[in-house]
């Protein structure tokens, strides 16, 4: 069994103990905190965005610090700044809750573009200059950011840029009949309780570790052919404006390594390519206006590039 596959298994297992009909979202921010990349999630109040971010950052062992976002906010609000200090008599750096190993950025679209793009060299980067000081962030580093769908009013679209460096994007759905009886069977004290019973099944350094078993996946030139292929697919779409960049395309096949790896393999098939799209595609395809204005989004492009890409042949 790899690392990767021991870490994502266990940390599924016991956040099921909190959370309702969630392993599956779990899973990929567990791949991706691995992974190294970042996490868009999408879904409505109430359906446990922050209480699954806290989950996996407990289980995982990291430090967790938990930003909202809100119009007024300043960069230095998020990064840090210099605070003068009446003992020494000189200006000390305090860093902001950046520095942390998973930062949740609450409702990130409600923060203006300035404030957004305190979050840019972090994201890229791994680090924070404050007032020409640059500091290192702490390994892993991975930034969970949520958006409410339904809020037009008081928001700032995140800039193509920004939305490029999530490494996927998480739609959180409602939960199923089964689910909802499941959880409605509890109380706010019970899910508070068994949060607080969670107990660290893994921590930083076997994190770093297991990204290692990613560059040791075997992706064949037949793979690579695809993805490419998908990617032209999606990028001469009609109703696309903007489509996939190289970025995106590299984060496609490390997920799909990490997919590989859950499911025992240490090589990619066009399984994992396809599972692997909608996550790692779908927010970084932008539509021309009166495709939106018809209904479409990022999703239904790579699903059709998915349904009539050629897939290679063994």
């Amino acid at each position: 069994m790899s690392k990767v596959k021991n870490i994502v298994d266990l940390v599924v297992r016991e956040a099921s103990k909190v959370l309702v009909e969630r392993e599956k979202d779990v899973k990929l921010i567990t791949l991706a905190i691995i992974a190294g990349g970042h996490v868009l999630v999408e879904g409505i109040p109430g359906i446990a965005k922050t209480l699954t971010a806290k989950t996996v950052a407990k289980l995982m062992n990291l430090r967790y610090s938990r930003i909202q976002l809100t119009p007024d906010l300043l960069p230095a609000d998020i990064i840090g700044t210099k605070i003068y200090n009446q003992k020494t008599g000189e200006f000390d750096i305090v860093v902001g809750p950046i520095n942390a190993n998973l930062v949740l950025a609450d409702e990130i679209n409600r923060a203006s573009p300035r404030t957004q793009s305190a979050l840019l060299e972090a994201m890229q980067e791994r680090q924070v200059t404050i007032e020409g000081v640059t500091i290192k962030l702490p390994e892993p580093f991975t930034v969970i950011a949520t958006m409410n769908p339904i809020e037009m009013e008081g928001v700032f679209p995140l800039p193509e840029a920004q939305l490029d460096r999530f490494f996927i994007k998480v739609n959180m759905t409602s939960l199923s009949r089964e689910g909802l009886n499941k959880l409605l069977k509890r109380s706010f004290h019970d899910i508070e309780a068994s949060f607080e019973e969670l107990k660290p099944v893994t921590n930083a350094l076997d994190i770093l570790n297991a990204r290692n078993d990613l560059n040791h996946v075997i992706v064949e030139e037949s793979i690579i052919n695809y993805v490419v292929r998908i990617s032209e697919f999606i990028n001469k779409h009609k109703a696309v404006r903007l489509g996939i960049t190289p970025r995106g395309l590299m984060m496609l096949l490390t997920l799909a390594k990490g997919l590989a790896l859950l499911d025992g393999r240490d090589y990619v098939i066009p399984d994992d390519v396809k599972e692997a799209a909608i996550p790692a595609l779908s927010h970084r395809v932008f539509l021309k206006p009166e495709y939106v204005a018809e209904g479409m989004d990022g999703s239904d492009v790579v699903t059709q590039a998915i349904n009539n890409v050629e897939v290679p042949r063994p």
